[in-house]
């Protein structure tokens, strides 16, 4: 096993596991020195790329972000959501999963849903792919409006199951994405391996969030997304004195001329 996973494996019920996002090296840089895992997520549709969907991004746009983002990376675990439609049977998983890893030299892969794909993570696990679940809001599949989940029996008795099953594969942590709070405790509680949390409340064993949304570089409405820091005036700020100091001629200046 990975020293890395075992490491995150390692803080279940004794230190909160951090996870954020990132898409390129500059960003990743940053985020080793605090974060436990670094997600390549295929979220940089939408925040990099401005599609309305997950399902737009491709393999080969999540290996060059993801080759950027090696470089970067040193201490933490580095995983790569599989993009939608990579993953349809397990054949087409696996050589998609080491395209990604070879590629990349990612520590880990990510596929979201339970029960309907656990037969594909049986096989990346037999063929010694590392892989992180993903349960509740599933991006690539999801229609119409994006609600939590876990508010009915049915969707907390399924929840629960495909949680138990995904550990069973051989997944060492799953994301919960926006699931009830006493049903993301349950979950947590009842697991050997670490949950990450996203919009699914205080009780999982670590955090992760889009790192534009929490930087405020990415304006979003979204509940769950706390801006902590507003970043976006600084570079206005700072284009702004560019500007006016390029129009009144101090830049640049005898210091910056050869």
């Amino acid at each position: 096993m990975n020293s890395k996973i075992k490491k995150i494996l390692s803080k279940k019920n004794k230190t909160k596991i951090i996870c954020l996002t990132s898409y390129t090296k500059n960003f990743s840089e940053i985020l080793d020195k605090y974060t436990d895992i670094i997600l390549v997520g295929d979220s940089l549709g939408s925040v990099l790329y401005s599609f309305n969907s997950t399902k737009k991004v491709n393999i080969n746009m999540m290996i060059e972000h993801s080759k950027s983002v090696r470089q970067g990376v040193k201490k933490s675990l580095m995983v790569v959501d599989m993009p939608y439609n990579t993953y349809k049977n397990k054949i087409e998983a696996l050589k998609n999963a080491k395209k990604i890893i070879k590629y990349t030299k990612a520590d880990a892969v990510k596929l979201e849903g339970g029960k309907k794909i656990i037969n594909i993570i049986d096989h990346l696990r037999k063929n010694k792919i590392n892989v992180m679940g993903h349960l509740g809001i599933l991006p690539q599949s999801q229609k119409g409006k994006f609600r939590y989940k876990g508010k009915t029996s049915f969707e907390r008795k399924n929840l629960l199951t495909d949680a138990q099953l995904l550990q069973k594969s051989g997944v060492f942590s799953i994301v919960l994405e926006c699931i009830e709070t006493k049903l993301a405790k349950k979950i947590t509680q009842e697991l050997k391996i670490p949950t990450i949390g996203i919009g699914s409340s205080v009780n999982c064993d670590g955090q992760v969030l889009v790192t534009d949304d929490l930087i405020g570089l990415n304006l979003t409405k979204i509940k769950f997304v706390k801006s902590f820091k507003n970043i976006r005036k600084h570079i206005e700020l700072a284009i702004k004195k560019f500007s006016s100091d390029v129009k009144k001629k101090k830049y640049p200046s005898r210091k910056y001329s050869y």
